[in-house]
């Protein structure tokens, strides 16, 4: 009896060792097939043999990776531009050492998890990361970064009522959307660019400042010769004169964008006007040039809309494109205006249209950049005396969107340009925040054909 028992017990045991031996063989086999398979691999190899060599594989690969992931690193921490990384609950995942110099994070150091807004409180930043995770598309800002940190014995810079040495960097970020719900952002340093930039404008402006002197002296002395020469020698000094009263102009227009640049809120003179009153006054200064080419204005929108605004720099405004307006438009023609206030938005708008030639599209980009003209004919230079009395007496500068532009940021507004779809001339759209009107009569807008009237004076 005791033999039988070992024997049954002995079999027992083995039914189960081959049972769990069996299982054991199952799942291997199921977790080698989870693996990825190669080629080169020996099927012949038991199933415990095989696992161990793509066990020691992966382990390979896994350091590879590792090895990989930290060389990416180094090559972001020693990049020229900064880089950080959060997680979908905007948590510092990583930055290179360019970010953390960039927004003087101080209290991070790699392999720590923490808010981004603990470390640095950028409404701009948290604004662009944002944005990218919602839209899952790349995006693009730039805004002046303010911070401060506590001097040293060296620096020379204004202190903050903290006692703390404010500074202020102009940064661009470009956003990546990444799996999970993280965000990739890239900064950039634009204020050795923004510095270089106003350095050569203090320059530019210096140089215009010097011109004005002796350029009023050329004039005076064609002034004075143009009475006492016949022709041919008296149209060489007209010609003179007229191009001395360009770089006037030149000049005082570009003093006039840097005094604009520098604090345009300080040259502003507010009172209360009258939107339409103000436009068909700024038409009536260019009768004279609309009446040589028939080109009348037609007014449509409101009517009694009261703005708190300067009126001679606005009046500039409207000279200016009503100005390129008669220039470029054929004879016979209108300009149209229109003002109107949506309800449901904050800013009034007027658009002015003309009948001519429009903008080009390689022009659209840059009309108002600074002395760009994208009329070829007024950049010839001319080689004798025919075409110098050909030129107009007063050509372009090429300052006047820009001036146009800056005066209507000064009024916390914005221009912008295209062609219209109708006329296929040029349609400049005016747009000023609604804080600054104050609405008389907003349900009498209606269309009013200057032709028509005679305080319009455009007939």
């Amino acid at each position: 009896m005791i033999f039988l028992a070992f024997f049954l017990g002995l079999i027992i045991g083995i039914g189960f060792w081959y049972l769990r031996q069996r299982a054991f063989n199952q799942q291997l086999r199921k977790t080698l097939k989870s693996l990825p398979n190669r080629a080169d691999e020996e099927s012949s190899l038991p199933t415990a043999a095989r696992l161990r060599q793509k066990m020691t594989r992966l382990h390979q690969q896994c350091q590879q990776l590792e090895g990989e992931l930290q060389t990416q690193q180094q090559l972001l921490d020693n990049a020229p531009i900064g880089y950080l990384q959060v997680d979908e609950e905007n948590r510092l995942i990583w930055c290179n050492w360019q970010a953390r110099q960039l927004l003087k994070i101080h209290r991070w150091q790699p392999g720590q998890v923490r808010l981004l807004l603990e470390l640095v409180r950028s409404f701009e930043l948290d604004q662009l990361i944002e944005q990218t995770r919602a839209s899952q598309h790349s995006q693009t800002q730039e805004w002046v970064f303010h911070t401060t940190e506590v001097p040293t014995e060296s620096q020379n810079q204004r202190l903050s009522p903290r006692g703390h040495a404010a500074q202020s960097l102009t940064l661009k970020g470009s956003s990546c959307p990444l799996p999970q719900g993280q965000v990739g952002v890239f900064l950039e340093n634009q204020q050795p660019l923004v510095e270089l930039s106003q350095s050569c404008d203090r320059a530019f402006s210096d140089l215009t400042h010097e011109l004005r002197t002796p350029l009023t002296s050329i004039r005076l002395v064609a002034e004075a010769l143009q009475g006492r020469l016949q022709p041919p020698e008296s149209r060489w000094v007209k010609q003179m004169l007229q191009e001395s009263h360009r770089l006037i102009h030149l000049v005082e227009d570009w003093l006039e964008i840097s005094r604009l640049e520098k604090n345009s809120s300080q040259h502003l003179n507010l009172q209360s006007l009258n939107l339409r009153e103000l436009i068909i006054s700024a038409w009536e200064t260019l009768q004279p040039v609309a009446k040589q080419k028939e080109i009348s204005l037609a007014y449509s929108g409101v009517r009694s809309l009261r703005l708190q605004a300067d009126e001679s720099r606005l009046t500039q405004v409207f000279l200016n494109l009503f100005d390129n307006a008669i220039k470029h438009s054929p004879p016979q023609a209108e300009v149209l205006v229109e003002a109107h206030a949506p309800e449901n938005e904050d800013r009034v708008h007027i658009n002015i249209i003309d009948s001519g030639e429009g903008f080009s599209e390689a022009d659209l980009g840059h009309v108002f950049d600074r002395l760009y003209r994208g009329d070829a004919s007024r950049q010839q230079s001319p080689r004798d005396s025919e075409a110098l009395e050909a030129l107009p007496a007063h050509s372009g500068s090429g300052l006047g969107l820009s001036i146009v532009q800056q005066i209507l940021r000064a009024h916390g507004g914005a221009i912008a340009a295209q062609n219209h779809s109708e006329t296929g001339g040029a349609w400049l759209q005016i747009a000023l925040p609604i804080a600054s009107f104050q609405a008389e009569d907003q349900g009498s807008q209606e269309n009013t054909d200057t032709r028509g009237r005679g305080d319009a004076g455009t007939q």
